[in-house]
């Protein structure tokens, strides 16, 4: 799960002001859609769903209690998950969006409290999302997102939150609690995989990424090594399995075989039985019949027939 907090600027993202501007960006994809008569999600909270915009600004433009007119008055954070993490959030647009609200409520909200070392919980968190299906710099089918705008103050007005901070778990001085972003990112990992039962392969954590990209050459080689068993392991599993379902497919062609002779025979045999049998009876009285035909005209030849003595006449002298 990619997650990053956008930086202030003049633009879009500018959050000494107003929200109207961010608000307005995070809706534009909703009458696109809803021209082309396509599913759209509108903003949603930790309780509620489809929330107008006009209280979606409302809500964060007055809750700017004790700061200056320079200060942060809101967050953008963005949440976006790789092709893997769709798939186990879904195989529809619907389905997935369902599954990413379930994540921000459930996983992100609370752990985004816990980092600031307050004492905080999700239900002092002010904050709106909303989910875009699209994304037009990326050649990614699967583009489903989340945008987040969150309150520089909390639910009550009165603590000061900003994700944003170099401190961390400050316990002296001015400052107190500070805010982990590398353990809210390790933490909401561990709940998505939890969450969803995925199965999250170690190339794709942010362990891998962050060692590989901040660590020193030994921790990262050693990485690569762990990487390299663990794809042999899973060579040699496909292997073993591959030999296994060849085996079972043998076995069932064999026993088909031997079915389809029993099978053959059954039929010989019910031939047998029920087509020559019956005529079987008749084969001696045919050939009882014959051999008297074929007796009787030897005979006929062998056994002379009696000529008539032709008797001479007295010639008269």
């Amino acid at each position: 799960m990619h997650i990053d907090f956008a930086p202030s600027s003049k633009g879009t993202y500018n959050n000494a002001g107003s929200s109207r501007q961010l608000v307005n960006y995070m809706e534009h994809e909703d009458l696109e859609r809803m021209e082309k008569g396509i599913y759209t999600e509108g903003f949603f909270n930790l309780i509620c769903d489809n929330i107008y915009k006009s209280k979606v600004i409302k809500d964060i433009d007055t809750n700017i209690g004790q700061l200056l007119k320079t200060d942060a008055k809101f967050y953008a954070i963005h949440v976006s998950p790789s092709k893997s993490e769709l798939r186990a959030m879904g195989n529809t647009e619907q389905e997935q969006a369902e599954a990413m609200k379930r994540y921000i409520r459930e996983i992100f909200v609370p752990e985004y409290a816990k980092n600031f070392n307050k004492g905080l919980s999700e239900a002092d968190i002010k904050f709106y999302g909303k989910i875009h299906f699209d994304r037009s710099r990326s050649d990614n089918k699967l583009n489903m997102h989340c945008h987040l705008i969150v309150s520089r103050k909390d639910q009550a007005n009165k603590k000061k939150l900003s994700p944003l901070t170099n401190h961390k778990n400050t316990k002296n001085g001015v400052i107190k609690g500070g805010f982990e972003r590398v353990n809210l990112f390790q933490r909401t990992e561990q709940g998505f995989d939890k969450l969803f039962n995925n199965n999250r392969q170690q190339t794709e954590s942010f362990n891998y990424h962050n060692m590989m990209k901040n660590g020193c050459i030994a921790e990262q080689l050693e990485l690569q090594k762990q990487e390299f068993r663990s794809n042999k392991r899973e060579t040699e599993i496909n292997q073993n399995d591959n030999q296994e379902n060849l085996f079972s497919i043998n076995i069932e062609n064999k026993v088909e075989s031997n079915s389809f002779t029993n099978i053959g025979n059954s039929i010989n045999s019910f031939d047998y039985q029920n087509i020559i049998m019956p005529y079987k009876t008749l084969l001696p009285l045919i050939s009882v019949a014959d051999s008297e035909d074929r007796f009787s005209s030897v005979c006929e030849k062998q056994i002379p027939k009696n000529k008539k003595k032709k008797t001479k006449k007295n010639r008269k002298l």
